[in-house]
């Protein structure tokens, strides 16, 4: 490939523009396969983590629990739940281990992530259990479908054998 004198500045500025660097996020190959260190939990399917000193509000892909800090909708049913399912599994100060998809962020500027944590049987995938024990529902969002198919079959399952939300909810 032909390199120009323009290339190195041009694709730096669509990576500014696409990754911000006036707020100190990681790159994207920082965070494709990197670890984490949890902060917070915000409801059931948000939280905070601590990228090496870098804190970021993420948002779990492929997931959607029950609103408990909605402005306009209130609590709903099994939100409480599913945001201390979540608050027990991802204490702060716990490590995980995060992955990203097709696209970084959402309209509300979240990191848009998979997460890991290990556990004493093995790494589990933090995202896939919510919908699994029946905390959240299955919500596929182009482009980030990368595990799309897992989440809809343990939504099913979740859902036959009225797990979580779908025993407790109308």
């Amino acid at each position: 490939m032909k390199r120009t004198r323009g290339t190195p500045i041009v694709l730096a500025v669509a990576a500014s523009l696409t990754f911000g660097t006036a707020c100190r996020e990681p790159a994207p190959t920082q965070v494709l396969r990197e670890h984490a260190e949890v902060v917070e939990v915000v409801d059931g399917d948000t939280i905070k983590l601590d990228f090496a000193g870098v804190r970021q509000q993420v948002r779990l892909i492929g997931v959607n629990t029950p609103e408990t800090k909605h402005p306009t909708k209130g609590v709903e049913c099994f939100g409480p739940q599913a945001s201390a399912f979540l608050t027990h599994w991802l204490k702060p100060g716990t490590r995980v281990r995060v992955e990203r998809d097709t696209e970084a962020r959402d309209t509300y500027r979240r990191l848009l992530l998979y997460v890991f944590v290990a556990t004493p049987a093995g790494e589990r995938f933090v995202n896939l259990e919510l919908v699994a024990r029946g905390f959240a529902t299955a919500l596929s969002i182009e482009p980030n479908t990368k595990y799309q198919e897992m989440f809809v079959e343990a939504a099913f399952d979740a859902q036959r054998h009225s797990r979580g939300l779908w025993g407790a909810c109308p």
